[in-house]
Order: structure tokens, then C-alpha cells, then sequence
């Protein structure tokens, strides 16, 4: 098992220990209260005050937490101001489609579900609320990594791993996905992460007209799908649902 990187514990028990307070805190008493010595306290806030996590109040000397995890926070709650305007645009879009429906965000090199509406039928169902999704493959993916910048590196440059035998792995052929995904304002994933199952995906824009998420309709083949091509029902109704939801986030009309 990997080790505890030792600066970054003493770093994070640090801002627990001045987001646990109700005022601003000396040198000496963080030394103290983690049994650290002032120097390697010291060391510690100061990058930390580098970094904007913490401040320190120029009249006492004494420290408190900083602008940058207010940042850091909203974009937490960025995705629970998605999650709560998705909520019934996706009802309403499984009720529709009869099949599930995820609401995905970039997350640790992947697609986090964020929100999952079961297909709205008596079949026993798993909640996928916290699963990861590759971005190379699915239809969630391939959407953010088409118009989220950051989402485009990482996937990129990773090995794209080959899950079924239609899993686009090559670089030249991923790319001409993403421009075919942008072109289109959608994509598709038809067997590609998983034999059998199919699905369609559109991005949900904020009010800085930025890519935030992505909400997809998930299904058996059979279903999503005629001829091995998406529905062009389901591929209009996940837009629209996709559309509405940005609008909710003040991104006006796409």
C-alpha cells in the first residue's frame, strides 16, 4: 500500500483545525494543537497562504482560512445547484424515454454520476449515484470531452482502454469523434463501454456558457437504438432535456 504523503496530512489538519475555530489562530497555537514544531508550522501555513487557502490578519499575525477554498467550495456546490435544476427535467425525461438517465460531471480523470432516474418500470434496478464512467467511451464522456477543455486532455492522454471490440482507442479516430460530437451537439455510445447497452448524451452549459455536465438516456441496444443508430426521438428529447437544464443555470438559449 502506497504511503501517506506527511506534508499534505499536516496540511489538511491544518485547514480542519481553522475551519473548526471560531476565531483566527496564532502560530503558536497551530504548532501546539499538531504537536509540530513552529518551523515546520510555519513552512506549512506559508505555502498554504501561497496558495490562497489561507490568510494571515496583517494587525495580530494570527491566520484563517482563505479565499481559495471559498472557490473550491463552490464548485462543490456548482454541482448541486446541477444536480437540484436537473431534478425534474429528468424525471421528466425518463417518464418520456422509459429508460434511465444519468447526470455525469468531470471528475478524477473520469464521468461522476451525480444524479440517476431509474427507468420507469418494475425491473430491479442498481442506483449509480457516485459510479465512475470512462470518458473515451460512454456517451457522457465523449460529450464533456468534446466541449470541456480539461476533460479534452485528460482524455487524450491516457491509454484509452478497449472495453468492447466498437471502442474507438485511437487517437486520430477519437478526435475526429469530438469534432463529430460538436458538430452534432451529441454523442452516442452504441456497445462501446458495454455489450448490450447503448446510450445518447448532451452537454448542460452554465451561465458563463461553460460546459458543467452532461445528462444521457441509458438502455438496452434494442431499445435506444434501430439499426445500431440511435433513435432519433431519444437523441431529440436528451437535447431538449440537456437545453432546459442550462437554461435553469441562466445559460439563455442554444
Amino acid at each position: 500500500m502506497a504511503k501517506n504523503i506527511q506534508s499534505l496530512e499536516r496540511a489538511a489538519a491544518m485547514l480542519r483545525l481553522l475551519a473548526g475555530g471560531e476565531r483566527r489562530l496564532g502560530l503558536s497555537d497551530i504548532a501546539s494543537a499538531l504537536e509540530l514544531a513552529k518551523g515546520t508550522a510555519h513552512g506549512i501555513l506559508r505555502t498554504l497562504q501561497a496558495e490562497g487557502f489561507v490568510e494571515q490578519d496583517p494587525a495580530s499575525g494570527r491566520y484563517q482560512l482563505g479565499a481559495e477554498l471559498l472557490r473550491l467550495g463552490n464548485s462543490y456546490l456548482d454541482v448541486h445547484e446541477l444536480r437540484a435544476r436537473a431534478l425534474v427535467w429528468t424525471d421528466d425525461l425518463a417518464r418520456s424515454s422509459g429508460e434511465s438517465v444519468h447526470l455525469g460531471v468531470l471528475h478524477q480523470h473520469g464521468v461522476l454520476i451525480v444524479h440517476h432516474v431509474f427507468r420507469p418500470d418494475d425491473s430491479r434496478q442498481v442506483l449509480e449515484v457516485g459510479a465512475m464512467q470512462p470518458l473515451h467511451s460512454t456517451a457522457l464522456g465523449k460529450v464533456l470531452a468534446a466541449y470541456d477543455p480539461v476533460a479534452h486532455s485528460e482524455a487524450v492522454e491516457v491509454v484509452r482502454e478497449p472495453f468492447t471490440p466498437r471502442t474507438v482507442t485511437e487517437l486520430a479516430d477519437f478526435e475526429a469523434l469530438l469534432d463529430h460530437t460538436r458538430a452534432r451537439g451529441w454523442a452516442a455510445d452504441v456497445e462501446e463501454t458495454w455489450e448490450g447497452v447503448a446510450a445518447v448524451a448532451a452537454p448542460i452549459h452554465d451561465r458563463r456558457r461553460m460546459p458543467v455536465g452532461a445528462v444521457a438516456i441509458t438502455g438496452a441496444v434494442e431499445r435506444v437504438c434501430l439499426s445500431q443508430e440511435v433513435r432519433s426521438d431519444l437523441v431529440a428529447a436528451v437535447r431538449q432535456c440537456a437545453r432546459a437544464v442550462s437554461r435553469d443555470l441562466g445559460a439563455g438559449r442554444f
